[in-house]
């Protein structure tokens, strides 16, 4: 700080001494932590202008006296204003410092059309979150991530093995596809566990599309997606590494490296976790969280071959070892029945890919995508074991034909599915054949982006997709954008969404063993219909701005599949709901960006999410969706403090009541209590891009209570002993995890 006045104060005694007439400015230029050079410092009704040298100092000169505007800007960083005085002599002014443009409406994004398009341009409503978002609140994998984006909820559904799925606005995990670079990677059995196997290190961003997107992406696509971009070798350092561990002993390390030769380019990044200590700070015997044992590797490979054509490949592997259970269980009482364990290991591999065609004039690309997934667990006594394979290509063209953007894909989708479950067998129950279920889903889609008016923007989609055990499903969808001015943007969209179910791949409690599978009859697809509007604005002042994004929505289902807990506690009853179901509410986003370091990302919902179902007596009757909280919110907030380099993060995400999973005559309360988890990070960058980072989070040491049903009997060998209401175990009442304040620390190096 000394050193900067000095040579401050030399500058002006240097200048001073050759003064003229005219006056003068000098002055400094600061980002949030280190001097910033090559900036744009001018005043436009003078049509004079410089850049700052390296170091941040500047100077402009020959400014005849009088009031003026100073403008400082940067791509990348919000452009500031100053009013100031210039006399005949030299004029020091105020320090600047500038504010990374954190606004998302100029974002590249592409889940809401298949094309790269700028998020303000978007006919869909896209939000974006990028890696450094995530930063703020340090998780091992993308599930844990997402619980601070706004109106998307992870939830755990099983208490012993921590399996979870995402929701979307009150949606269960089934609802949401999950993409990695548009391709449909995480479905089926990759659901139950493969969310917690992406590492957050292979994040560039993350975009998230609320509302059907089956027009687009087909089945899974009902209730939105969650498109993870994943990084490349032009986007990444040298060499980076991230290895955190916590206070109840988990450990995680990301490190990444990168190769580039001439038009080729290649990413290498492993990911690797490590948790092996048990809790019970409930004292119920049983693991508070699943004991994990991961590893993945990621290689992506980029090639130019031709001016704006590329090919791109990448490949994933994924292995785990988890377990939960009763304290002292160990892997030789695997499958047994005197203690109690779910023990879960998990092969993966994937491999997605792009091919820009050398077709002359002609925007062709060939997506591809495969991946295998392996499950070997045990339920308690009762044994999973299943495959899958999953096979995607899909030929895109797009092409501008005056006020029409065209758009036109034929889609394939295969999957073989197998498993040692009822599912997959055929025949009765003294003679039972192995029949894999096998889905061959080829379709075609065509979207046409209309820009009639320079204000107004229509855009209408239909995919035709034929399924060969439920033959031609029809999906359209409809989309209108008005923008009166660049600052402001209204979006109404409208469409279709169908979804084929796998209950054995997509409900965790139909796996564990505590309870019989029954479904009544022949299950149907379910189909839906959804509206949404939204709103966006910024709003720029002299201290930075404001971003405002807020949508109504509201989806209609019929052939809704319902899983029935409460008609009988050892059963779950599977069947299409006779009657229909609803998901509304409303969403609001608030992003704040102040010049002195502060800022604010805020989001709160508010949903009301029902089925009716025609009853006995032929009356509708309303039953609340479980898991789906009336209203909910997340909070992330960031200071940096200039002088000590110091970056503040406090985020939180917060639930209101939700309805739970009870069984006859349960004594657990029907509906969770609001509760707060708020975590705490400061971190610190250092001399040759090191950066320590540590915290806290559940800073309230918020733990929920009675979460497992009978944990003294897990296997039901005592049911008839002082249990007059028939109690049995059950692990699927679950609203929080079960954890309570912990610290953490880690450490982050960028090598160039």
């Amino acid at each position: 700080m000394f050193l900067n006045k000095f040579l401050i104060f030399l500058l002006i005694i240097s200048w001073q001494l050759g003064s003229s007439q005219s006056g003068k400015i000098i002055g400094m230029i600061k980002l949030e932590q280190s001097k910033a050079g090559f900036v744009n410092i001018g005043i436009p009704e003078l049509g004079i202008g410089t850049v700052s040298e390296a170091k941040g100092y500047y100077e402009l000169k020959n400014i005849k006296p009088g009031n003026y505007k100073l403008v400082v800007s940067l791509i990348g960083y919000v452009t500031q204003e100053k009013n100031i005085e210039i006399k005949d002599s030299i004029t020091l002014i105020n320090d600047f410092y500038l504010l990374k443009n954190e606004s998302t409406l100029n974002e590249v994004v592409i889940s809401g059309t298949q094309k790269e398009t700028s998020k303000l341009d978007s006919p869909i409503p896209v939000e974006v979150y990028t890696s450094n978002y995530f930063k703020k609140n340090p998780t091992p994998n993308i599930f844990e991530a997402l619980s601070i984006v706004n109106g998307v909820q992870p939830q755990l559904n099983c208490n012993v093995c921590n399996t979870g799925d995402i929701h979307i606005n009150g949606l269960e995990g089934p609802y949401t596809m999950v993409l990695i670079d548009g391709m449909p990677i995480v479905s089926l059995l990759a659901t139950v566990y493969g969310l917690s196997g992406i590492p957050n290190s292979m994040i560039k961003r993350i975009e998230v599309v609320k509302g059907p997107a089956s027009t687009l992406y087909g089945s899974e696509a009902v209730g939105g997606l969650i498109n993870i971009i994943t990084k490349d070798a032009y986007s990444v350092p040298k060499f980076y590494t991230d290895i955190s561990a916590t206070g109840l002993g988990e450990y995680n390390m990301d490190i990444s490296t990168k190769g580039e030769k001439g038009k080729v380019s290649a990413l290498l990044a492993l990911n690797g976790f490590w948790f092996d200590k048990v809790h019970d700070i409930n004292n119920d015997n049983f693991t508070d969280i699943t004991l994990q044992k991961r590893f993945s590797i990621f290689n992506k490979i980029n090639f130019s071959y031709k001016p704006q054509r590329t090919v791109s490949i990448a490949f994933r592997y994924l292995l785990e070892d988890r377990w939960g259970g009763e304290r002292n269980w160990t892997k030789q009482f695997r499958g047994g029945d005197s203690i109690y364990g779910e023990s879960i290991k998990t092969n993966r591999a994937e491999a997605i890919g792009k091919w820009e065609l050398p077709f002359a004039k002609q925007n062709v690309t060939l997506d591809y995508s495969y991946n295998f997934h392996q499950q070997d667990s045990y339920y308690g006594t009762t044994k999973y074991f299943a495959q899958q394979h999953t096979g995607f290509t899909q030929f895109r063209w797009d092409k501008k034909l005056k006020q029409h953007d065209l758009l036109m894909g034929l889609p394939f989708r295969f999957i073989h599915y197998d498993d040692n479950t009822p599912g997959t067998n055929q025949g009765d129950s003294i003679s039972q054949t192995n029949a894999p279920s096998q889905t061959i889903l080829p379709g075609v889609f065509i979207q046409d982006e209309i820009r009639l008016k320079e204000k107004l923007t229509t855009l209408i989609g239909l995919r035709y997709d034929y399924h060969n055990q439920h033959g031609s499903i029809f999906t359209p969808r409809l989309s209108f954008k008005w923008q009166p001015n660049k600052l402001n943007t209204i979006r109404l969209s409208g469409g279709n969404g169908f979804r084929i179910v796998n209950l054995f791949t997509e409900d965790h409690a139909a796996l564990t063993g505590a309870r019989k599978v029954v479904i009544t009859e022949e299950l149907k697809p379910e189909q839906s219909w959804n509206g949404n509007l939204n709103y966006t604005t910024q709003y720029f002042h002299k201290k930075g701005f404001i971003e405002v994004d807020a949508s109504i929505f509201y989806t209609y289902f019929t052939n809704k599949i319902v899983a029935d807990y409460t008609t009988n506690a050892q059963q779950i009853i599977y069947d299409n709901l006779k009657g229909f179901a609803v998901s509304r509410g409303t969403t609001l986003n608030l992003d704040l960006n102040f010049t002195k370091g502060l800022k604010i990302k805020t989001g709160v919902t508010f949903m009301d999410v029902y089925q009716k179902e025609i009853n006995t007596l032929g009356n509708l009757v309303r039953r609340n969706q479980q898991f789906a909280p009336i209203y909910s919110g997340t909070f992330v907030l960031s200071y940096t403090i200039p002088k000590a380099k110091i970056v503040c993060d406090l985020s939180s995400n917060w639930k209101g009541p939700m309805y739970l999973p009870l069984v006859p005559n349960d004594f657990r309360p029907e509906m969770s209590p609001w509760f707060a988890l708020i975590n705490l990070q400061l971190s610190r960058k250092f001399k040759n891009e090191l950066e320590v980072y540590g915290g806290a989070k559940n800073l309230l040491n918020f733990v929920p209570k009675n979460l497992i049903l009978r944990p003294e009997d897990p296997f039901n060998k005592k049911v008839g002993e002082n249990n007059p209401n028939g109690f049995t175990f059950d692990p699927s009442y679950n609203y929080a995890p079960m954890q309570g304040i912990k610290i953490f620390l880690g450490v982050r190096w960028n090598f160039n």
